[in-house]
């Protein structure tokens, strides 16, 4: 009897376990609690803010990406089941939580529960949804606590720099970016003395120079141009510039644009303290060349009518002897930087480097062939010195192989063969067994002759001119 009365009551409580599994299967917990948010929804009138990536003019919006630094310390986050696991923008050894695509965590504050949704089609939009009863009384003071949140977050360490790239996706152009590791700084490249403190200071009185440049009625910006031939130090001076600032770096692919319209969107995209990148520009202005990039557009790109402020602006060339002197006058290039083939000089920077060597027996033969007119590119010679870092000798005897090899050898055939204290050939000749194999493992250098032909056209070139030369426009 007694079991009879008991069944029903069993049987109801199976009823209801079997319908929250059924639930629990049907829907994920983000559903319910999507549900459950609109059912508050009808009791509660809501304000909606949205933080777009990119404003109405194509600008990259800072505040977007202070919110997603921002939403790495909410204790929702935190305990969510569903986020991204992403590489911490202050420290690349560091793994931190991100928000997931189209997902929406909670925030609390002075007692009001916000809402933040990650849309990400069609445009890149955090949503800020608060009950328009809370918006006046705290709206305010809650902008103002996420920026002290994330000012405090970058204070506890230094943010690692980015590179970013630019693609073409859905249908535009967009910044990809990956971190910025180059180790190359004002201490290793090879560089004179006194240029390189006269540079050093150049940009820290830039860093210090905004409310001149405003006084002045001049955007807050810097130019730059960095002309030579390939291999001989450009691109790493740029990675020393973005490490002495503690600027990125956006690298502007002009290839990649299909007009005048891309180049402007994606000059918008970019932030403040950061290096504006554009290399090989004297192919790009060449009339044979396929990209569909208009001169004016160039222009006002130089001249900074789109810039934002504090951005340092670098062009590389090979050479700009063709190019229309009026394109690099003063205003849009504001400092000229010539980078010549190696010379003694810089040669026993990179011995310094690279050997740890100030001084050897070979040296003096090393600047003999330097007087005589050979050269090679500073990229080249450090690549030979990796190659036989563990024996300085042999390093610097590589070198000097490579330097009556390269080309015609011109400005080498007044050097007679010579013997070493240690009894070793110095100079290989072409009946040496060995000459072939050293002329393989120099296989990859390039020909001279150009390059011989674009150095010597300059007046800043010269077998005992500086390593790097610089002229203030």
């Amino acid at each position: 009897m007694v079991i009879f009365i008991c069944n029903p009551i069993f049987f109801t409580i199976a009823i209801f376990m079997f319908s929250i599994w059924a639930i629990h299967k049907l829907f994920s917990i983000e559903t319910v609690k999507r549900k459950w948010r609109n059912i508050e929804d009808w009791f509660h009138v809501y304000h909606v803010f949205n933080v777009p990536e990119l404003s109405d003019n194509m600008q990259y919006n800072t505040f977007y990406r202070k919110l997603s630094i921002y939403f790495h310390s909410l204790p929702s986050l935190q305990d969510s089941h569903l986020n991204n696991l992403i590489t911490s923008d202050y420290n690349q050894n560091d793994v931190v939580q991100s928000l997931a695509p189209n997902l929406t965590v909670q925030d609390h504050f002075l007692g009001a529960t916000l809402y933040w949704f990650n849309q990400t089609e069609p445009n890149r939009i955090f949503i800020l949804k608060i009950r328009k009863i809370d918006k006046r009384r705290i709206i305010r003071l809650y902008l103002q606590h996420i920026h002290a949140v994330v000012d405090e977050i970058e204070k506890q360490g230094k943010r690692d720099l980015r590179l970013y790239m630019n693609v073409n996706a859905g249908g535009g152009v967009r910044w990809r970016f990956v971190p910025f590791n180059h180790p190359s700084t004002f201490e290793t490249i090879t560089m004179e003395l006194d240029l390189k403190n006269k540079l050093k200071s150049d940009l820290e009185s830039f860093l210090k120079g905004k409310q001149y440049y405003h006084r002045n009625g001049r955007i807050w910006k810097r130019s730059f141009l960095l002309y030579g031939p390939s291999g001989t130090g450009k691109s790493t001076f740029v990675a020393a510039m973005a490490n002495f600032l503690s600027y990125d770096i956006y690298d502007i692919d002009l290839s990649k644009l299909h007009g005048d319209t891309d180049l402007k969107s994606l000059f918008l995209q970019t932030t403040s303290k950061s290096i504006v990148l554009v290399e090989d520009l004297d192919r790009y202005l060449d009339q044979k060349s396929s990209t569909r990039m208009s001169s004016s557009a160039m222009l006002n790109f130089m001249d900074g009518i789109w810039s934002g402020e504090e951005r340092v602006m670098v062009f590389t060339m090979n050479s700009k002897e063709n190019v229309d002197p009026d394109l690099l006058r003063p205003g849009r290039v504001d400092v000229h930087i010539h980078f010549p083939l190696c010379d003694f000089s810089s040669f026993k920077t990179l011995a310094s480097n690279y050997l740890g060597v100030k001084d050897h027996k070979l040296f003096p033969q090393v600047e003999e062939i330097f007087q005589n007119g050979a050269s090679l590119s500073p990229a080249e010679i450090g690549e030979l010195m990796i190659t036989n870092r563990n024996s300085p000798s042999r390093a610097i005897k590589s070198v000097i192989t490579a330097l009556k090899t390269d080309g015609d050898g011109r400005g080498c055939k007044s050097i007679e063969r010579r013997t070493g204290n240690d009894g070793d050939d110095v100079d290989e000749g072409v009946g040496d067994p060995s000459f072939k194999e050293r002329k393989k493992l120099y296989g990859f250098l390039k020909l001279r002759a150009s390059r011989r032909k674009s150095c010597s056209s300059s007046p800043n070139n010269s077998a005992f001119g500086s390593p790097l030369r610089i002229s203030e426009s």
